[in-house]
This record gives structure tokens, C-alpha cells and sequence, in this order.
């Protein structure tokens, strides 16, 4: 039985809509702002990986270690794509060799976040070139994911020790993981990881989602019987509050599972969701780092949740039929933050190393990447701007 939710009445005031749509040409100068910045970069980074966030607005340069690292390659695919250009390409395939070689030697993959790190760097080189390498990749992250199933919770494991019962939870985040295993089935023709995916989803609808619709961060399950326990925070402000990146990446991940699954029963779980993110944002139209806070509390702007909400609105426009509710709402608001975000989120000035979107939160609690850009915030905008330019077909 799918999950039932209050469904908050959208405020109207915010003027959703009056607002125009993004236009192409739009979109387009600021994709280029981005491809500039990008060329930069890669200067920059080299054969390397930025750090998930910013110091002082400048990238720190790593090796392929974190779990961040799969947006910087996603957004040289994106670069590829639009342009045409085959230096994007020569270093994203550079790339994969790098996350190939990370996934057979499993260096730093001992969690669940092989979907951030392998549909934007492997499925979308397959899908673009047909590298087998890529798909290789792609298949045995998709296998690696799979190694974290708790059958007992019906649940991949986000983090930790395997069946360590302090560790026996998942967070809203896997949403964005799991379309990883779907490709992984359409690729191999092995609907084991489909059904893997859907079941995780399943769970995570039920449990990590509020009555009120919004989400908690992560979902505590219990080990001994796999049945629910308590819901927790590790990244927003408080248990109870509602932790703007997670309240995002449910409106993201709802539409890409819908986009595998066809199951639109979901949607109205998805309106939930999107309603109470749209009726917490301030004046600007881009949310505070957790929607528990207002203009009054002078907290840091999210501006990476901002851009992951607004491809969630996208995509799932897709979904929706013509005479659906509030769609042409669900259209104004993606256009006007995205507006916002262009005009009042990026820089005139590139630099190398600098980000494209400005003023994200990475952990506040943990004093990482706060009021910096953030690789994850870059790489949602530009893929926003992209869906704005063409039919286009997502990596995920």
C-alpha cells in the first residue's frame, strides 16, 4: 500500500503562476557561463577530482576517493553533450578509467553511494559513446551497491559495518542511488537489480517520509525484527526539522524511480513533498540550508538543494499527465528559482577552481562547506539549464 501524506494547499502568494518560463536562449548563456568555468576547472583539476565543497570559493584538489566525485566527471558529460567538443569527452573518458579501476580495486566503496558516483560518471559515458569500459564500470558498481541489501529491512544500508546494529539505517539520499540498479537491469537484461531498487524505494516511501511530508534525513530500522524504528538526522538541524537537501533529493528521487517503475500512484506523495518545500522558501525562492528557518533566522543559504528540487519539478513534469493538479504551479516554481539562481547564485568572474553556484551548504553541523559552492550544487544547475536547452535524457 503506498504511503498517504498530507498534501499542503501551495501558498499562492508565492506567484508561481506569473512567472515566464525559462527560455532557451536563457538557458543557453548561462550553460555557456558554465562551460567556461568548467574549461577552467579542468585546468585546473587535471587528471584529479575536486573535493565535495569549497574553501574560501576554491576547490581543494583530491584523488578519486570521495563520494562526490562521480558530479565533476557528470558535469564534463554534460560539456560533451551540449558542445560537442572533444577535450570534455577526452577527460570524462579519463575518468571512467579511473572509476574503473576504483571499483574493481573497491577503493572507498564500502557505503551506498555507488549511484552519485557511477551513473554520472559510467552509465552516462556508455550512454553517450558505448564505452564498454564505462559499462563495465557501471555493472560492477551496480553490484558493489547491491552488497549493502538488507533483506530482513527490505533496505540498502546507507553506511558502516555491515549488520552493525548502530549502523542498521538508510537516508532519503539512496534515492538517487538506486536508478543505478535500474540501468544495471535494462543494461543486462537481469531484472534482479530492478527489483532491488524498487523494493528500497518501497521502504524508504514508508518510513523515511513524515506524515506531514516531509522527510526525515535518515531511517533507523530495527535489526533484530527489520521492521521500523525511529527516524533521525545526521546533516539537518534537528530530528525534527526538515533538512532542505533531503526534502530535495525525495523530489528528485520520486520522479526517477516513477520514470523506471511507471507507478504514478506516487504521485501524490511527490506533491507532498514538493508542496511543503515550495510553502518554506524565503523571498528569494532559494531555500535556507533547512526549511525549518525564515528570512528572521539569518542562516545560510542551500542553493545545491535549491537546483536538486528544481530537476526533481522537471522531471516529473515528465511524468504527470497534462490536466494533472498544480502542474503548471510545479512549472512556474522550477522556473522561478532557477531564474533565482542564475541571477543571483553564480559569478560574472571565472576563475580556476572557483564553483559555478555559490552560497551551498555542505554540513553546517560540521562546519564543511558552509556558504561555499559545493560540486553536487554545480553539477544539478547545469543539469536544470540542460533540461531547459533539449529533450533531455537524463544520466541517472
Amino acid at each position: 500500500m503506498i504511503r498517504q501524506v498530507n498534501i499542503e494547499p501551495i501558498d499562492l502568494r508565492q506567484d508561481f503562476l506569473e512567472t515566464p518560463p525559462i527560455t532557451r536562449d536563457e538557458a543557453i548563456a548561462a550553460f555557456e557561463a558554465c562551460v567556461k568555468q568548467v574549461e577552467a576547472n579542468m585546468d585546473y583539476f587535471q587528471d584529479k577530482f575536486p573535493w565535495s565543497a569549497t574553501k574560501e570559493l576554491k576547490y581543494p584538489i583530491i584523488e578519486n576517493i570521495e563520494w562526490t566525485d562521480g558530479f565533476w566527471t557528470g558535469m564534463l558529460w554534460l560539456c560533451y553533450e551540449y558542445t560537442g567538443d572533444e577535450k570534455f569527452r577526452a577527460l570524462a573518458e579519463r575518468n571512467v578509467d579511473s572509476f574503473l579501476h576504483r571499483v574493481e580495486n573497491k577503493i572507498e566503496l564500502d557505503h551506498h553511494d555507488l549511484g552519485f558516483l557511477y551513473s554520472l560518471s559510467c552509465v552516462s559515458g556508455y550512454q553517450l559513446t558505448g564505452s564498454e569500459k564505462a559499462k563495465r564500470a557501471a555493472i560492477l558498481a551496480a553490484d558493489q551497491l547491491l552488497t549493502r541489501w538488507q533483506e530482513k529491512g527490505q533496505f540498502l544500508q546507507a553506511w558502516g559495518p555491515f549488520n552493525s546494529p548502530e549502523h542498521y539505517r538508510f537516508i532519503i539520499d539512496c534515492m538517487l542511488n538506486i536508478p543505478l540498479l535500474y540501468r544495471a537491469s535494462q543494461i543486462t537484461g537481469d531484472p534482479h537489480y530492478a527489483e532491488i531498487a524498487q523494493k528500497h524505494f518501497e521502504t524508504s516511501c514508508k518510513y523515511v517520509i513524515r506524515d506531514d511530508a516531509s522527510a526525515f534525513h535518515t531511517f533507523y530500522m530495527n535489526p533484530e525484527t527489520g521492521g521500523p524504528d525511529h527516524g533521525a538526522t545526521r546533516q539537518g538541524y534537528n530530528d525534527d526539522s526538515a533538512w532542505a537537501r533531503g526534502q530535495a533529493w525525495g523530489i528528485y528521487g520520486i520522479p526517477l524511480n516513477v520514470r523506471y517503475t511507471h507507478q504514478l500512484e506516487y504521485a501524490d506523495l511527490y506533491r507532498g513533498m514538493t508542496n511543503y518545500f515550495l510553502n518554506r522558501l524565503p523571498e528569494d525562492h532559494v531555500c535556507y540550508w533547512d526549511l525549518i528557518f525564515t528570512d528572521a533566522d539569518k542562516q545560510p543559504r542551500d542553493s545545491s538543494a535549491a537546483a536538486i528540487a528544481v530537476c526533481g519539478m522537471m522531471e516529473m513534469d515528465r511524468q504527470l499527465p497534462k490536466d494533472a493538479a498544480d502542474k503548471a504551479v510545479y512549472r512556474g516554481a522550477a522556473a522561478n528559482i532557477l531564474r533565482a539562481l542564475i541571477k543571483g547564485y553564480t559569478s560574472e568572474t571565472c576563475e580556476p577552481g572557483s564553483p559555478i553556484l555559490y552560497h551551498g551548504v555542505y554540513s553546517w553541523h560540521s562546519g564543511k562547506g558552509v556558504d561555499e559552492g559545493n560540486i553536487w550544487g554545480d553539477y544539478f544547475y547545469m543539469e536544470a539549464l540542460m533540461r531547459c536547452i533539449k529533450d533531455w535524457h537524463p544520466y541517472w
